[in-house]
């Protein structure tokens, strides 16, 4: 039997389709139909959620944005320039297949995923960026490129103790010798997330780097999503906002999304080593199986997170269709 592919709509079915994502094991809170509106809205793009089915069984999830100006068309998954974090497909009622009949269900999924894109479509451009999707291989065969890339997982098990020996010299004092009463850790609010992305905004435009990501976007994630999808951490020392990072947050994986810039101001206080490891303590506490550090591709901040004694993990870049069309997609979004 193959497999069927339908089109949710964000509005009506997206009780529907939120059933799924919670059913998959590799999406995260920017799957669910809200987010994937405010992605769209912020982004002015179309969003399209495929559901595979084999029967009435679901098999799988993909969310697909359409972006049209002019000659110009292309498919995202996450949308054109959102920020956000990995999208791309995730299967359901999978792992409990024999490794045959799991390879043909994705192949079928997958392959009806792209005919529907291909028809419906017809993008001059496509991109997808996959974090938790390993079976990449019906995209080689459908002619698409792949590019890896990494992030860093710190495995969320064990006791606090456990886990806190497994870092660096350096990040186990930071942690340990911290003056308890100079500094408080704490989840903030929608002011809070404003202030971390800004904090964000301006590290990188010290850096002479562009920033796309909008302080009203990311609140809106805040106030929309369920409770704790996004969880703002934030560090104050001797009463002062000093930083923070935004963690998104699924059944068993945190990620830290954005975020633990170096502070301006001279303290001695391990502002980032604390806050990253009152998110791991609080995840380990919680319940949660991993922590993703979100990137693994820049030396200079690959240093501070392999202190952390992380697993590198392989995420995937993948892309089909006329080479510049990503440049104009840029050039669209620098103007909005």
């Amino acid at each position: 039997m193959s497999v069927e592919i339908r089109v949710c709509d964000p509005r009506s079915d997206a009780d529907e389709w939120n059933r799924y994502v919670d059913r998959s094991d590799g999406t995260n809170p920017f799957f669910r139909a809200e987010a994937l509106e405010l992605q769209a809205e912020d982004t002015g793009s179309t969003p399209h959620l495929l559901a595979g089915f084999k029967g009435q069984e679901p098999v799988g999830v993909f969310p697909v944005f359409e972006y049209a100006r002019g000659p110009v068309t292309g498919a995202f998954s996450p949308a054109p320039h959102s920020w956000t974090a990995y999208l791309g497909p995730a299967l359901l009622n999978v792992d409990k297949l024999k490794q045959r009949k799991a390879d043909r269900r994705i192949k079928r999924f997958l392959e009806g995923c792209l005919g529907w894109i291909d028809e419906e479509i017809s993008p001059l451009y496509s991109k997808f960026v996959t974090g938790e999707f390993a079976d990449v291989r019906p995209f080689v065969w459908n002619g698409y490129d792949i590019e890896p890339g990494y992030t860093y997982v710190v495995d969320l098990d064990g006791s606090e103790d456990e886990l806190l020996d497994g870092f660096s010299s350096d990040a186990r004092s930071n942690i340990r010798n911290a003056d308890d009463d100079r500094y408080a850790i704490e989840e903030g609010d929608a002011d809070d997330v404003g202030r971390i992305v800004e904090r964000v905004r301006e590290r990188y435009e010290s850096q002479g780097q562009p920033f796309g990501l909008s302080a009203d976007f990311a609140q809106s994630l805040y106030e929309t999503l369920p409770d704790g999808a996004i969880r703002p951490y934030v560090c104050r020392v001797d009463g002062e906002f000093l930083g923070g990072i935004l963690v998104v947050e699924s059944d068993r994986t945190r990620y830290r999304w954005q975020g633990g810039v170096k502070p301006d101001a001279d303290v001695d206080v391990a502002i980032n080593d604390l806050l990253d490891w009152h998110v791991m303590r609080d995840g380990l506490s919680e319940g949660a199986d991993e922590y993703d550090l979100v990137g693994a591709g820049v030396p200079s901040i690959n240093r501070y997170k392999a202190k952390f004694n992380p697993r590198l993990v392989t995420t995937y870049e993948i892309t089909a269709g006329a080479f510049g069309i990503d440049l104009l997609v840029d050039r669209y979004q620098k103007h909005r």
